[in-house]
């Protein structure tokens, strides 16, 4: 299997960790101070504010490695909407400042809770996975689907924009306690 590097250590890294680690991947956790990136998929599992940052201090180490986006650019002051331009996401603008690395949006549109115990009511987890590279996609299915979890391809980079949207939503109808921490959206094929 892969070896995933990811880098943060709240609740979405640790679920995202195990869903790799239970399809038997090789897990590392990365802090923000830097180090060695072991790993050919890399999970920022940080908040997007912080992304500059890990990018500052991890950038050259990504060059070459398909580099996960789960983030979810909200606007936490207000709640009101999302940080990006109408016409982006926060996929595309790391995938900008990565031009080496082969960027994809996943995650986002699950919570830990989710992840952790593959459920979303009585429906196994799905991952939605964006990006413009077949076989980086293909890679990421492989680490979701041996890890338990349902995965579909959500199409092109393009459609992080729409990803964002949902886990926005989700995120504040949770905020507002409409749904749980522990709920989320369920594909059904």
């Amino acid at each position: 299997m892969s070896t995933v590097s990811i880098i943060g250590n709240g609740n979405m890294a640790k679920a995202i960790g195990g869903v790799a680690a239970a399809g038997g991947s090789t897990v590392e956790y990365l802090g923000r101070e830097g180090g060695a990136v072991a790993g050919d998929v890399v999970v920022l599992a940080v908040p997007y504010p912080e992304v500059d940052a890990v990018i500052a201090t991890y950038g050259d180490a990504l060059a070459g490695k398909i580099v996960v986006d789960i983030t979810n650019p909200l606007d936490f002051a207000t709640f009101d909407g999302l940080t990006v331009p109408a016409d982006s996401s926060a996929a595309a603008v790391i995938a900008g400042k990565l031009p080496s690395s082969t960027v994809l949006k996943a995650f986002n549109t699950t919570f830990a809770a989710t992840l952790a115990s593959g459920k979303v009511g009585a429906e196994t987890t799905t991952v939605l996975i964006a990006g413009d590279d077949d076989a980086a996609k293909a890679t990421l299915t492989g680490i979701v689907t041996a890890g338990g979890l349902n995965a579909v391809d959500a199409g092109s980079l393009k459609r992080a924009r729409e990803l964002e949207s949902i886990g926005f939503l989700q995120i504040t109808l949770a905020a507002a306690e409409r749904i749980s921490w522990t709920a989320g959206f369920s594909l059904v094929a």
